[in-house]
């Protein structure tokens, strides 16, 4: 089984254990913790272990991190296919990593201080806007029965399209 399986039942069995809302915590608490040395430096390529050992992290909670921010890379990495020595690469698109974070509600995540030095808050607050948007679900308007008919016809919708066959 690879290590992101294993990060997948791990996970499953820890959430449904009496404490798993404070699996949950702890796991926020260092991902935050990873998120803010990573915002501060640009990551190079290494491997899962040797990213666990330098944020400190046990090889377990390395595998969630690389599945949180794996959306947000520029090159994904294969997590189905993730052992101790598989190559990673950290190598994240900022705005993408912002706005995804603004999507998964982390409000702890994308106001870290640390953002100040790679986007304006004016483009946080661009970007912020533009991931509520693309969320909003925009209904048409329902046409009614004596509107003139959409296809152009002319016709009452009633007496066109709209006309039971």
């Amino acid at each position: 089984m690879s290590l992101y399986e294993d990060w997948r039942a791990y996970a499953q069995k820890k959430q449904n254990e009496p404490n798993g809302t404070k699996f949950w915590e702890d796991y926020f608490k260092t991902e935050t913790e990873i998120y803010k040395k990573i915002l501060e430096s640009k990551p190079r390529k290494n491997t899962v272990k040797g990213y666990a050992e330098k944020y400190k992290v046990d090889l377990m909670t390395m595998v969630a991190f690389l599945d949180g921010i794996n959306d947000s890379l520029k090159e994904k990495n294969t997590l189905e296919e993730l052992e101790e020595e598989s190559a990673v690469n950290l190598n994240y698109d900022k705005e993408l990593l912002y706005k995804n974070m603004v999507e998964a509600k982390a409000d702890w995540l994308y106001n870290l201080p640390q953002w100040d030095a790679l986007l304006t808050p004016e483009r946080r607050q661009e970007l912020y806007k533009e991931q509520k948007r693309s969320k909003t679900v925009v209904k048409d308007k329902k046409i009614g029965r004596n509107d003139p008919c959409p296809c152009g016809s002319g016709k009452k919708y009633k007496k066109c399209c709209g006309r039971d066959l």
